[in-house]
């Protein structure tokens, strides 16, 4: 047994110390200014914490992940779906695919109640129960061949819960592509220099997956040289596009691009996983990881100030221009990707556990990527904190509320106790070359005004639209690999589920079930994409909450699932690493879900904004923000369905913890009648190592099966 030396002990307790301090500053400060450094300080202190002791005690005392048993990716390899990765793409293609909208909306949104609740969240809630999530579905769908959260809820639960999981994890897959989508248009609509740039990543991905596969197998580093640098030769030549003749033709409407992203999505997940999905993902992790590390650095180096409140009055009263409703339970499903996200477990389930290695590498790749994601979120809190909170709210309040002109956003939001003169309005607009930023909703172009207030301030505010344009097209690529990804992840759960009907669906590579699945999925996430960027009452603040709650109650899911599967194999004393999330996810999650449906408040309440919307319309009024019949009955369809997919999906979930529950106190009482799906053991013949860089012992190995290889091995 290992035991920590004193230079260890010293590091470890200087990092918790780091961590605690920055606790205790924004914890305990009340009117003075405080530095978002601590912040930082904070959240890297946590998460070097939690890796460190909590990933490791999980991976190998509870999970005990195996090095010599070989994954789905080693003995079913075909070269599609199921394909052995090297550890730092797949680590870049899990993160890439898992890192959508949510961290960098969610935490933007959220901070309408301050900048300290949020805070609390998005570490507190990774690293006892994201980061969990993620790394225990991952383990154990490897361990199935890969199987999808809905098949393994169908197989470990019951017929019964199991068919309710399916239904709900692929409906919630379909809510979730298409607001994903949705901020993606919001990005990119009218710009022609995020749409070129983005469009470019495609051809650059494709000659990655090409050079790695055909003509350099293996040289991952002289790949990764040549994605960086036409990534980046993109970049710039999108600035140049937009300043010339072609401008018009990457000048797309949102409807146009709705199309263009639904092509795309079919495109990407019929392809196989090599030739575009795993390299273009790698090649934006590149882009994602190092943003958010010169943000980081640009904060440590800054020091700016945290403008907006710890708390604000928003946070009691509930009347947020922003998103309607109370700090319980709504900053929790606000803020869903970067603290805990039902999606990441679809993507746990989906494609990674196909191209893992190692079982030992899901530390790094479920545990990690998670925590990589939470510092995403931190960032954009930071970034929506920092800036003047009377811009924040003109910039997420609907033009409903605060008009079209500066003069009565000034009037509205100074109203609510946060002064900004027109002229202040103008001059942030003028400042980032944008005509205005008034009710720019949706997250992405408040996180951008605070990306560009944080680096201008090292470059020069010369540079400040630069930046602002640069982080607009950096969030667009963030969201576009989660959605390509997701189809993929949506096609295998339509082709498991449909297999139960009809089994060569079962093989996810068979070419016809393939194109039909694909096209389905589009389709069906076409759908909300199209009806949230024609949607009256603004696409972001009807469908956001939906997206959160969905996405909460998708995480109960995959949280029951692993907890029975706890239970179901032995490990009883551990049940609690994931049915303590699960309690904490369903309590905070159904409440929301009854809130949503039945509160008397129309801001809040579906079903109460569509009675107050088609009594409006039988009086022959049109009702702000609307501006025509067609419009209320609009809201009046949208508000219907919204109200009936949040109590279905809730209901759905119900019966799944029921289930779940029935399960585990029957194996509990009759163990031998618990069956398991669990893949037969086969020893791996591959050697790679447990995390990013490879210890003594694995190079050692590494050497002794190199040099015991028979020749032309």
């Amino acid at each position: 047994m290992r035991t920590a030396n004193a230079r260890t002990i010293v590091i470890w307790t200087l990092v918790a110390l780091v961590g605690a301090a920055g606790w205790v500053v924004l914890a305990l400060s009340r009117g003075e200014e405080v530095s978002a450094a601590w912040m930082v300080a904070a959240a890297l202190g946590s998460y070097a914490i939690a890796y460190r002791f909590y990933a490791k005690f999980i991976a190998y005392k509870v999970l005990k992940a195996d090095k010599t048993r070989a994954t789905p990716a080693e003995r079913l390899n075909n070269g599609i779906d199921f394909h052995p990765t090297d550890r730092r793409v797949l680590l870049g293609h899990h993160f890439a695919a898992i890192a959508g909208a949510g961290p960098l909306v969610g935490p933007v949104l959220a901070a309408q109640m301050g900048y300290l609740p949020g805070t609390i969240w998005i570490i507190a809630g990774v690293i006892f129960a994201g980061a969990v999530q993620d790394m225990v579905v991952l383990f154990f769908s490897t361990r199935r061949d890969g199987r999808s959260l809905g098949q393994m809820a169908r197989e470990e639960i019951g017929p019964f819960g199991g068919a309710a999981a399916l239904l709900a994890a692929f409906a919630i897959m379909i809510i979730l592509l298409g607001v994903l989508a949705l901020v993606i248009v919001n990005a990119l609509a009218e710009s022609p220099w995020g749409t070129f740039s983005i469009a470019m990543t495609v051809p650059i991905a494709l000659l990655m997956g090409f050079y790695l596969r055909v003509l350099r197998p293996g040289r991952v580093a002289e790949v990764s040289f040549i994605g960086v640098g036409l990534l980046l030769l993109a970049l710039i030549a999108g600035r140049w596009v937009a300043e010339s003749s072609w401008a018009e033709a990457f000048t797309l409407a949102p409807s146009t691009l709705v199309i263009w992203l639904v092509a795309y999505g079919f495109i990407a997940s019929i392809l196989p996983v090599w030739m575009l999905l795993a390299p273009r993902d790698y090649l934006s992790t590149f882009m994602k990881i190092g943003t958010i590390l010169l943000l980081a650095l640009g904060v440590v180096i800054t020091l700016p100030t945290l403008r907006m409140d710890a708390v604000t009055d928003f946070a009691s009263r509930g009347d947020g221009p922003v998103f309607a409703g109370s700090l319980f339970p709504f900053v929790f499903i606000t803020i869903a990707c970067g603290a805990l996200s039902g999606f990441h477990s679809l993507i746990s389930s989906g494609t990674t556990p196909k191209m893992i290695q190692k079982e030992t590498q899901v530390r790094m790749i479920g545990y990690g990527s998670m925590l990589m994601e939470s510092s995403v979120a931190v960032m954009a809190l930071i970034a929506a904190s920092i800036i003047d909170p009377g811009l924040y709210f003109a910039m997420n309040a609907p033009a409903g509320v605060i008009g079209t002109t500066v003069e009565n956003a000034s009037q509205v939001v100074s109203g609510w106790g946060y002064q900004i003169s027109p002229a202040d309005l103008a001059a942030a607009a003028a400042s980032v070359e944008e005509s205005t930023l008034l009710s720019r909703t949706g997250g992405a172009p408040t996180l951008a005004v605070g990306v560009s207030e944080i680096f201008s301030t090292v470059t020069g505010d010369g540079l400040k639209a630069f930046w602002y344009h640069f982080a607009i097209m950096f969030e667009a690529l963030f969201i576009l690999t989660a959605l390509d990804a997701g189809t993929r992840v949506g096609r295998f759960m339509l082709q498991d589920t449909l297999g139960n009907v009809y089994k060569p669906f079962k093989n996810v590579s068979w070419k016809p079930g393939l194109i039909i699945t694909s096209a389905i999925v589009c389709g069906m996430w076409g759908y909300f994409l199209w009806v949230g960027v024609h949607e009256p009452l603004g696409g972001i603040n009807q469908l956001f909450p939906v997206f959160g709650i969905s996405n909460q109650l998708l995480a109960a899911v995959a949280l029951a699932v692993c907890t029975t599967l706890l239970i179901k194999s032995g490990r009883l004393k551990w049940a609690w690493i994931t049915g303590v999330p699960l309690v904490w996810d369903a309590v905070v999650t159904l409440t929301a879900s009854w809130q949503k449906v039945f509160s008397s408040d129309p801001k809040v309440g579906f079903f109460k904004q569509r009675q107050v919307f088609q009594d409006a319309i039988d009086r022959g009024e049109v009702l702000a923000p609307a501006k025509s019949m067609e419009d209320m009955h609009t809201v009046v369809t949208n508000s219907t369905v919204d109200g009936v997919l949040t109590a279905v999906l809730a209901l759905l979930i119900v019966v799944v913890i029921v289930d779940a529950a029935r399960i585990c106190v029957r194996h509990l009482r009759r163990p031998a009648l618990t069956t398991s799906s669990e893949a037969p053991y086969v020893e791996s013949k591959l050697v790679a190592p447990a995390g990013l860089f490879a210890t003594r012992e694995e190079k050692e190995e590494r050497r002794a099966t190199v040099s015991t290889a028979a020749p032309g091995d």
